[in-house]
């Protein structure tokens, strides 16, 4: 299993925050998209047609509320990335312990040695430079 996958020229990985638009059918003659906006914590399947992907979000209640969308199906019109993360574990089941703010120390802080390379990168560029 991988923990990256390629969706109509979009590549996504488990802990991107991405936002899934599904066809809801509500009658037989009427039909609207609704958007669930997560963090994709799961990847399941070997091929295009049998991947499968779990995408977990908090509701304004408070409540966690976990959705597998199947992305070879018909009714998912579109998969869009919100955020990209950092993260490289397969599965992210620990987040469901985990407050907001821990979530986002998690899944976003940026790797130490890319945090200095930045820093003295920035540092150089500061410099002035003297003129002869």
């Amino acid at each position: 299993m991988a923990n990256s996958f390629s969706f109509k020229d979009t590549t996504l990985q488990v802990g991107d925050t991405i936002a899934v638009d599904y066809r809801v059918k509500e009658s037989d003659d009427k039909e609207r998209i609704q958007q669930f906006k997560g963090i994709l914590t799961a990847i399941k399947g070997e091929s295009a047609d049998t991947r499968m992907i779990t995408v977990r979000k908090i509701s304004k209640s408070g409540v966690g509320v976990e959705r597998i969308f199947p992305t070879a199906s018909p009714f998912v019109a579109a998969i869009s990335l919100e955020k990209k993360s950092t993260y490289s574990k397969a599965k992210l089941y620990f987040l469901e312990d985990l407050s907001d703010q821990q979530l986002r120390q998690k899944l976003y802080k940026q790797k130490k040695s890319v945090a200095r390379r930045n820093a003295k990168s920035s540092t150089k560029s500061k410099k002035p430079q003297s003129s002869q």
